[in-house]
């Protein structure tokens, strides 16, 4: 009885392999890729060579999105991919993901300015130094004033 099952089992891991058909980004260390979809099906094309994180990577993509801006090709998001990651750049900053399709990572936000930088490292108006928001209470205001 265990024979049959067995085998049964061993003969259905290639069908179930099947099923997984999310795209895997390219494992090559140290080469940034520009992601496109032209018929649907992901085409990964060779952007630069010798990046040695991801953050570069996704500084060659912004310069990528930046010069199609300069062209008048409005692109307002551009994928890539660096060591089995997908990089996503569009208006709000740089995401990270394992898929195309799976929960993105935020990992560059914009700066007031347009660039990049790590969220915790933009500074804004109203915050202390521990991460508070204090807002400026009005001065009171006495009747007859």
């Amino acid at each position: 009885m265990i024979r049959p099952v067995l085998i049964a089992s061993v003969l259905m891991l290639p069908v179930l392999a099947g099923c997984n058909t999310s795209v895997k980004a390219p494992t090559e260390t140290g080469v940034c890729y520009a992601v496109e979809r032209p018929d649907g099906e992901p085409v990964f094309n060779v952007l630069a060579r010798g990046q040695v994180q991801i953050e570069m990577c996704a500084a060659r993509l912004e310069e990528m999105r930046l010069r199609f801006r300069g062209m008048g090709v409005a692109r307002d998001e551009v994928t890539g991919a660096y060591q089995g990651q997908f990089i996503f750049v569009d208006r709000r900053g740089v995401s990270f993901a394992r898929t195309l399709e799976g929960a993105r990572f935020f990992a560059l936000a914009r700066t007031g300015d347009g660039r990049l930088a790590v969220p915790g490292a933009i500074e804004r108006e109203g915050i202390t130094d521990l991460g508070v928001v204090v807002e400026e209470a009005p001065s009171p205001t006495f009747p007859g004033q």
